[in-house]
């Protein structure tokens, strides 16, 4: 039995894809919008090579989560691999287009659980929680992208 989960989900945002694209990887305010998570960047961040580091949790309590950008297609797509002790393996933040000036943001990730079947046991308890966070903030995001476009001088 594989310890490699996989997870997609998406959300519907009012926005170009270039629009989502550039709130997507303004890693400094994804705290903004993906639930219990602070991001920073190593230094530049918009290109193959790029570190991000993500502290997801509450207070002290949480994990660290490091990652390398291996793909980047600006205004479409962004793959990272989860490069830190808890969290390892590919995720991708995909942009596409819709009709009407919309796009569909899609988060993909494929996780290699730690602990073989401990690890294995833990994330099917905690996936439905898991699932419904990352479904927050996808909503999040798109009301984030909603109201920074509003507040754009365009």
């Amino acid at each position: 039995m594989s310890g490699r989960k996989h997870l997609v989900h998406s959300v519907v945002v009012d926005a170009p894809p270039e629009e989502v694209f550039a709130a997507l990887v303004d890693w400094s305010t994804q705290g903004e919008w993906m639930l219990g998570t602070q991001v920073w960047a190593e230094g530049p961040a918009d290109g193959v090579g790029g570190r991000i580091t993500a502290f997801t949790g509450v207070g002290g309590l949480g994990f660290l989560d490091t990652m390398e950008i291996v793909d980047w297609q600006p205004p479409r797509l962004v793959r990272v691999q989860h490069t830190g002790r808890v969290v390892r393996g590919p995720g991708v933040f995909e942009v596409l287009s819709l009709p009407e000036g919309r796009s569909r943001f899609v988060w993909r990730e494929e996780l290699d659980l730690p602990l073989g079947a401990v690890g294995r046991i833990g994330f099917a308890l905690v996936r439905p929680a898991f699932a419904a966070g990352v479904d927050h903030s996808l909503r999040r995001f798109a009301a984030y992208v909603t109201a920074r476009r509003a507040a754009s001088p365009d």
